[in-house]
Parts: C-alpha cells; sequence; structure tokens
C-alpha cells in the first residue's frame, strides 16, 4: 500500500508504506551503527543488499514490504531457528481460514522473536502475508532500530505518556488496527498484556481490550469481531532471559522504586534472540468471533471486559505446549512427584542443573540464590498450574 492510501493521522506510528521504503533503506545502508550491528549478526546481509534490492524493484517498480521480509528478514529467522532452537512449529485449528486477515492475540515470551517467528510460520504454512507487530517505543533505543522494526511492519505504541495524551494515542492506535486489518488487509501481532509477564502467569489485560473496542463501529462485541482476535499460546521450552527475570524481581524486591533501563531492553533483547531456546511451540486456538456472538451485547462494560480477557486466558492457557521442564519445577515448587509421569530422573538432574546454573550468572551485589531460584522454577511451573486450572 502507498502512503497516499493511508489517513495522515498514523504517519508516525505505522509502518512504512511501499513508495517509503526505498528512503528509508538508504538511510539504514548509511548509518554507520546499523550496519555494526548487522555486520555482526548476518554479514552476508550488508553485502547482498543492494543487489537484493535491485531484483526486487524489477526495473523501477516499488519494493514492497512483505518481499522485503522474505529475502531479508526470513532467512535471519531461519538462522536463529538453526542456531538457537531445537525447531520451531506451528498448530492451528482444523479448518483455519488462511486467506482472511486475524489479529493473533499471545503471551509474550520473547521481545523481538514472538512475532519474529510467527510471521515466518505465516509464510511456512501458506498464509498469503505475515504480521503487522505492536511494539512499544520504550524499545526504540537508537533512531536506526525504529527505522528497522517499521520497514519490518510494526507499528508504535506509544508509552511514558499523559492520562490525556494515552486516551488520545491509544484511540489512534485502535483506528489504526482496524484500518490495518479492514482495509490493508494484513495480520496483526499483539501481546496480551503490556511487557512480558516474567513470571509466566499470563493474563490478558482489560485495557487492551478496551483499546482495541476504540476503533470500529457498533456495538462493543462489534468492534472487537471485526479484529477477528485468536488467542495464540506461545511455548518455549527454554527461556534465555529467565536469569536476568529473576535478577529484575530481586532488584524490585530490593531497591525502591526500581525501573529497567534502556540498556537492560537492549540486554533482554539480545539474550533472547541469541540464546538457547529448545524447542518452540506456537498453538493458535479458534478464532472468538462466533463465541463473542454468544455474549449478552448489553452486558455492563465492568463485566463484558474482564469475562472477554478471561476466556482469552483460557484458550491460551489450554493450548500450552508443556515440556519436562515445566512438569520437573511444578513438582519441586510443590514438594510432590505429581508430575513425574512427564519426565525422567535423567530429566529432572538436568533441569536441576541448569537452574543452579541460571542463579549463577544472576550478577547482582548480595544474589538471594533461595529467592531467585524460586523466581526460575515459578516461571517454567506456571504454564502447568494454569493448564490445569483451564482444563
Amino acid at each position: 500500500m502507498l502512503s497516499s492510501q493511508i489517513p495522515e493521522e498514523f504517519k508516525d506510528i505505522r509502518p512504512y508504506a511501499d513508495d517509503e521504503l526505498p528512503q528509508v533503506l538508504a538511510e539504514l545502508m548509511a548509518d554507520e551503527q546499523f550496519l555494526q550491528v548487522v555486520k555482526q549478526v548476518a554479514p552476508d546481509m550488508v553485502k547482498k543488499l543492494p543487489a537484493t534490492l535491485s531484483s526486487l524493484q524489477g526495473g523501477g517498480g516499488v519494493v514492497g514490504s512483505l518481499a522485503i521480509q522474505k529475502a531479508f528478514f526470513y532467512p535471519l529467522v531461519q538462522k536463529i531457528v538453526k542456531e538457537c532452537t531445537s525447531g520451531v512449529d506451528l498448530s492451528l485449528p482444523e479448518g483455519f481460514d488462511r486467506t482472511s486477515p486475524h489479529t493473533f492475540i499471545t503471551n509474550h515470551r520473547d521481545i523481538v522473536l514472538d512475532s519474529a517467528f510467527l510471521s515466518a510460520l505465516l509464510v511456512d504454512n501458506g498464509f498469503p502475508t505475515t504480521v503487522e507487530i505492536a511494539i512499544g517505543d520504550n524499545l526504540l533505543i537508537y533512531p536506526w532500530i525504529k527505522k528497522l522494526v517499521r520497514i519490518n511492519k510494526s507499528f508504535i505504541v506509544q508509552r511514558s505518556l499523559s492520562m490525556r495524551e494515552m486516551l488520545r494515542s491509544s484511540q489512534m492506535m485502535s483506528r489504526y488496527m482496524h484500518f490495518a486489518i479492514a482495509e490493508k488487509h494484513e495480520n496483526i501481532w499483539i501481546a496480551q498484556r503490556e511487557g512480558r509477564a516474567k513470571d509466566s502467569d499470563d493474563r490478558t489485560q482489560d485495557s487492551l481490550l478496551k483499546m482495541m473496542a476504540m476503533g470500529g463501529d457498533g456495538s462493543i462485541i462489534d468492534r472487537l469481531k471485526q479484529l477477528h482476535l485468536v488467542p495464540m499460546a506461545l511455548s518455549y521450552e527454554f527461556d534465555p532471559c529467565d536469569f536476568l527475570k529473576a535478577k529484575e524481581f530481586q532488584q524490585k524486591r530490593d531497591v525502591e522504586g526500581f525501573k529497567k533501563s534502556r540498556e537492560d531492553d537492549l540486554v533482554n533483547m539480545k539474550t533472547g534472540i541469541f540464546g538457547k531456546k529448545g524447542r518452540v511451540h506456537f498453538q493458535a486456538a479458534p478464532c472468538i468471533d462466533s463465541w463473542l456472538d454468544s455474549l449478552d451485547p448489553d452486558m455492563p462494560k465492568t463485566e463484558l471486559f474482564p469475562l472477554i480477557a478471561q476466556h482469552i486466558d483460557r484458550e491460551i492457557h489450554r493450548s500450552y505446549c508443556l515440556y519436562p521442564c515445566n512438569y520437573i519445577a511444578a513438582d519441586v515448587l510443590l514438594g510432590e512427584n505429581v508430575h513425574s509421569d512427564y519426565y525422567t530422573r535423567d530429566e529432572f538432574l538436568s533441569f536441576d542443573d541448569y537452574v543452579f546454573k541460571r542463579v549463577a550468572l544472576v550478577d547482582v551485589p548480595e544474589p538471594d540464590e533461595a529467592f531467585l531460584r524460586e523466581r526460575i522454577l515459578t516461571m517454567y511451573a506456571n504454564p502447568v498450574f494454569n493448564q490445569e486450572k483451564a482444563k
């Protein structure tokens, strides 16, 4: 889609339009900081970029964002899959409509890779397009990062605003999401809450659903149906950032008013991307449009939004793919062998050693090893507890 076809109000938050991409790519290729990072991560990309762009343009045509994703981002994601995972896969409900746009609302594990893996999986599973990605502006630490994510079909969620500014920003973002689905025919990825659930106790924020219902037409139910929400569970066998999350728990406990810095976010992004993740599974639940039709449209908002959030949570919790480490962590916390059928003694000993080594990585002045161990175990155990309650 060209910039002239997109309402002006979205200019500062939307992904770049196809006709804007050549100029932005040229700016990135002239950014030394960006080039240094790319040379470290994917040195071949810098060498191939000019020739590949030329071939994509096909003698002067517009380079589309999807073509750029397939030419550059998809191979990079596949490289990460090969080097940093034991495989990534996607399961869809029977009869899932790949041709219609959906909003995939998911639990949030990795700052960068949740949406990146999903986009690659949609390509692999015959979807006509990938996803537009909701990303917080707190992560756009450098100008080149902001340009890069907007090339990669991200739209910006503005943070740290006043109440009045936040309301206006939420209304605009909702209108943009409805525009992306209805007019651009793009899928959307959005996390069920602001930021990652550090303890893996995944819960959908009512405020997110309220934001989504600000755009569109008709009743609240009508507006949410227009986004075609699909709950999706993301299950990483191992979280490369588990020790960083445990560290943050202790810092928040010990340091009044502690907040992560932008540099902390950058460390989390790097660790999440390049750390070992084991197996990774994405499981989509059915689109909730039909379920929304079963609700009373006159239900008070104070009851309606929590009810919808609980339904999304239940669908995500039921859809987790659980690994031996999840069951082991649950049993250690319970002090019982309730789930021992799901793991061997060797797997138990291996995971116990894993947790010991992760605790040792936490660099705080006075590490509380018992607390840190409990925090890491809880991260791995909560999906088990939530799934059991959901079923």
